[in-house]
């Protein structure tokens, strides 16, 4: 507590309004032309996480605060509701097999690779390492908001935090990198296993249909979307803390995920779910980015010091994703497109699937964006039984 009376900026209301202020300058620079280019393939949300770290080192803002708290209370489980709630599920089950089942290998790869991953590097690594580790398991599979949620599931450190969030970067834009690099051997691939290359275009012929369109936001619109977003944040909170206990991984902050990410996917089947053409995923995606520079002014830079025997692991579990997406590959004989996409929708999330769906071939992206939705949905679900394996080894 004695650094975060240090720091300059220790009033709730002021940090919040700090941290947001850095969060819109780091937007509105990912925006301009010079820019534009850089932040496609390093997206923002990094820079989200990494600026607040530094202001915390430079002693701008504290390690410790009550609006910390709050955020991860609140601000979390309004994001999740409005994310999934605006979730289009006709449109990611129109997909089709072969793309669900790559996502769901892809999937299936990081909840075996993770733990595996941390019994290689376990004696290396911290007491804490398997928090963080789920925590990525979250990112990698269906992206930032999952990481949060997991993060919150398991009580994961600042300090934790930090050495993850270089991997997440390093590792897994890494990876990235080498998915764009092979979409020259994307023929050599289809013809050596026989893929069946017209699932891309049947796959192509059933999201035809889907609507895009979108209407300017209205003061009604933001009022009734905020005003319910918050009551079922507050209400998956006091629920949460009612539900009893169960283990060590199903806890208060659990059950309040569950309830609010589950009850948000039953209710995008109703007429809520109409409140995506005003923006409710952009208000989801604004509160989680709050939320975000909030945990990174808690982090301690010199965690980072910790980051190359983290890199090798990560680099190791990512080696066993790609492992069983190859082999499901080649049971169900999918195209590399497939392979690609159903891999980087879990690593990368809906900010990278489109790009690298649309560099294999150029007007798959919004098939790359579906298959994210996918992997998303998977996430917290999947990322929890992950966090329970992970929790088993590093324990």
């Amino acid at each position: 507590m004695e650094s975060a009376n240090a720091a300059l900026i220790t009033d709730p209301m002021t940090l919040f309004g700090f941290l947001a202020a850095l969060v819109a300058l780091i937007f509105w620079v990912s925006e301009l032309p010079r820019f534009e280019r850089f932040f496609e393939y390093v997206p923002p949300v990094i820079f989200v996480y990494f600026v607040p770290m530094l202001t915390t080192t430079a002693g701008i803002t504290p390690g410790e605060s009550v609006l910390y708290g709050w955020n991860s209370s609140y601000l979390l489980l309004f994001a999740l509701f409005m994310l999934m709630v605006s979730v289009d599920l006709g449109s990611v089950l129109r997909l089709g097999p072969i793309a669900l089942f790559m996502v769901f290998a892809g999937t299936v790869g990081i909840v075996v690779g993770g733990p595996v991953s941390l019994l290689i590097f376990r004696d290396m690594l911290p007491a804490d390492a398997w928090q963080g580790f789920a925590a990525l398991s979250g990112s990698w599979i269906g992206g930032t908001a999952n990481m949060v949620a997991i993060a919150e599931i398991v009580e994961t450190s600042a300090d934790a935090m930090g050495p993850v969030i270089v991997v997440d970067t390093v590792v897994g834009y890494g990876w990235m990198g080498v998915l764009i690099a092979c979409v020259g051997l994307q023929g050599r691939w289809d013809r050596g296993i026989r893929a069946r290359t017209d699932a891309v275009e049947e796959t192509n012929r059933r999201l035809d249909t889907i609507s895009r369109d979108r209407a300017p936001i209205t003061l009604r619109d933001a009022v009734m979307m905020i005003g319910l977003g918050m009551a079922c944040a507050v209400a998956a909170r006091f629920a949460g803390n009612v539900l009893p206990e169960l283990g060590d991984i199903i806890s208060g902050s659990t059950w309040a995920v569950l309830l609010v990410v589950s009850g948000g996917l039953i209710l995008s089947f109703t007429p809520l779910r109409r409140m995506e053409t005003k923006g409710a995923s952009h208000l989801g995606y604004t509160a989680l980015y709050l939320l975000l520079a909030g945990i990174g002014a808690r982090a301690d830079l010199r965690a980072v010091l910790d980051a190359p025997v983290y890199l090798l692991a990560g680099a190791v579990w990512i080696a066993i994703h790609v492992a069983i997406l190859l082999v499901a590959a080649r049971l169900v004989r999918a195209p590399l497109f497939f392979v690609a996409t159903g891999s980087m929708a879990n690593i990368g999330g809906a900010a990278s699937a489109p790009v690298v769906a649309g560099v294999y071939h150029r007007a798959m992206a919004p098939i790359g964006l579906l298959m994210a939705v996918a992997g998303y949905i998977l996430g917290v679900y999947a990322a929890m039984v992950c966090a329970w394996l992970l929790r088993i080894v590093g324990g």
